[in-house]
């Protein structure tokens, strides 16, 4: 037998509503889609790219983002690696931000696998 998560009550077989308070109690979620896309890049690999190799913008081109990835790379070549560490320290960030989920999408706006 089913209890109502809001009031205790007992619930019939296949109720999705409890009667003695009224909630909803078989409300289903809706799953999340698995990413079965062939073209999808991996999250852990953009982001160990970020972090390693941000200096020269390897993450970015790997997902797509050749402005920035070119930008990156041009501050690191053109400064003579003076600039490096500015470069390096924005993939770094970048790189911690893919791997956390708030950038989770390539440049054509595929989700990210894991």
């Amino acid at each position: 037998m089913k209890y109502c998560s809001n009031c205790g009550s007992e619930l019939k077989d296949g109720a999705d509503i409890c009667l003695n308070c009224g909630k909803i109690v078989n409300k289903r979620q809706p799953e999340e889609p698995i990413n079965t896309n062939p073209n999808a890049k991996s999250k852990i690999a953009a982001g160990v790219l970020g972090i390693l190799l941000g200096a020269f913008g390897v993450h970015n081109f790997y997902l797509g983002y050749t402005g920035k990835a070119v930008a990156q790379l041009l501050i690191t070549l053109l400064s003579c690696f003076f600039l490096s560490p500015v470069s390096g320290i924005w993939g770094l960030i970048e790189g911690i931000l893919i791997l956390c989920g708030s950038i989770d999408r390539d440049a054509n706006g595929r989700k990210l696998v894991d």
